[in-house]
């Protein structure tokens, strides 16, 4: 019969020549001790359940003290009583999916098919850079509240980033509950941070220096498609997926199709003389296919699919960046970021209209809004114009008033 496990008697186990060998405590049934030929000492229960042997490892001597490992095997044995099965509780424990499984779901069978090729970039790096080094590898089921506050907390210096992160993991369990893989949302209801207004808009001497910046370009193919993202204020995708068959220099329009528009429906565009100059200088002469064609034909269709490169290169020659010192492989490296994102090319085209006069109804028809409330982010520029407008007549009528004082 064996004697009570403690300490002091294990420090003096030795590890055997191969195998393994099996000290048993003389107070709780099937509670021993292991230690391997590699030395390594661990606790373990054995105990008969539906006619079945079987060896629970409780966990390792270095991990855990005889005192706790006693609880354990005492609680283990009592839920043993009770019908439950700790190996195979373990085992059906590790089928279960984890934050990562669900990530990788979530990109196959939602994002890619649903979304545009610059969100999916976006949603793959929060989940490449965020969820899976922070908690991809919890099991859905032991994901809490608390996970997903801290994961958020941690992006408190960018709080519109650690807001698109709270979106997407939302997202994703709420598309999790739909598949049947976890039945609740810990990210529902967790507070958002206060943003502040992204109103960033290109200078007319921005852009004057973007445009010199655009010339120098060594791709001038990929300045082209900034070209065109500024003349017509369209979003990123749209202008990389645009082909010649959708322009019509009969009547200087351009028809976009409904499945490269963020509103999934067709959209015909008025195009501006330098618009129309632009198009005709890159025309080859077979106009047909994509305007901006990528180096390899891929699920794309064969287009460019990123302008992020050149953008960052345009930004920097133009001097819309800030130098960050970022920790590379071979140290310390300068790294630089831009101030204004491409996307502010499309509020640039529209607040420049705005502020010139031109109605928020034609703006909005334009970018392609269709509501009214998505164009009203620009109302304060309308605001400026009605006020130099009537500033204009308070001239006159000063102007009048001492004209007549003087005659």
């Amino acid at each position: 019969m064996g004697k009570r496990i403690v300490e002091k008697s294990i420090k003096k186990m030795a590890a055997p020549e191969e195998g393994n060998r099996i000290t048993w405590d003389s107070e709780i049934p099937g509670f021993g001790v292991r230690v391997t030929a590699a030395g390594v000492t661990s606790f373990i229960l054995d105990y008969r359940i539906s006619g079945r042997q079987r060896r629970y490892t409780i966990g390792r001597h270095s991990d855990l003290t005889v005192a706790a490992a006693r609880i354990e095997a005492g609680e283990l044995r009592a839920r043993i009583r009770d019908g439950h099965d700790p190996m195979e509780e373990r085992h059906q424990g590790r089928k279960e999916p984890t934050l990562g499984d669900l990530a990788t779901e979530y990109l196959e069978r939602h994002a890619v098919p649903n979304k545009r090729p610059s969100s999916l970039r976006v949603d793959r790096q929060m989940i490449d850079n965020n969820i899976r080094p922070g908690i991809g590898k919890l099991r859905l089921k032991a994901v809490g509240r608390r996970d997903i506050e801290a994961l958020h907390l941690s992006l408190k210096a960018t709080p519109y980033a650690a807001n698109r992160l709270l979106s997407l993991l939302s997202k994703m369990f709420n598309l999790g509950i739909q598949w049947k893989w976890t039945a609740e949302n810990p990210a529902r209801g967790v507070p958002r941070f206060q943003e502040g207004k992204r109103e960033r808009w290109l200078t007319t001497k921005e852009i004057q220096r973007f445009r010199e910046a655009l010339d120098s370009y060594t791709d001038q193919n990929a300045a082209n498609a900034l070209r065109l993202l500024m003349l017509t204020g369209s979003r990123e995708g749209e202008v990389l997926k645009a082909e010649w068959e959708q322009f019509d220099f009969q009547r200087n329009v351009w028809t976009k199709p409904s499945h490269n528009t963020k509103q999934k429906r067709v959209e015909h565009i008025p195009l501006s003389p330098p618009t129309l100059k632009l198009l005709k200088a890159m025309m080859p002469k077979d106009a047909t296919g994509p305007l901006f064609p990528g180096k390899r034909t891929d699920k794309n269709g064969g287009t460019r699919v990123s302008l992020r490169r050149p953008w960052i290169q345009a930004c920097k020659a133009s001097g819309l960046v800030v130098a960050e010192q970022v920790k590379g492989k071979r140290g310390i490296i300068t790294r630089y970021r831009p101030t204004v994102r491409i996307h502010d090319l499309r509020h640039s085209y529209a607040s420049h209209l705005v502020s010139n006069g031109v109605s928020l109804q034609i703006v909005g028809k334009l970018l392609g809004h269709t509501q009214a409330s998505t164009t009203m982010r620009y109302a304060h520029l309308q605001d400026e114009t009605l006020r130099a407008a009537t500033n204009q007549f308070g001239d006159i009528y000063t102007a009048t008033k001492k004209r007549k004082s003087g005659t």
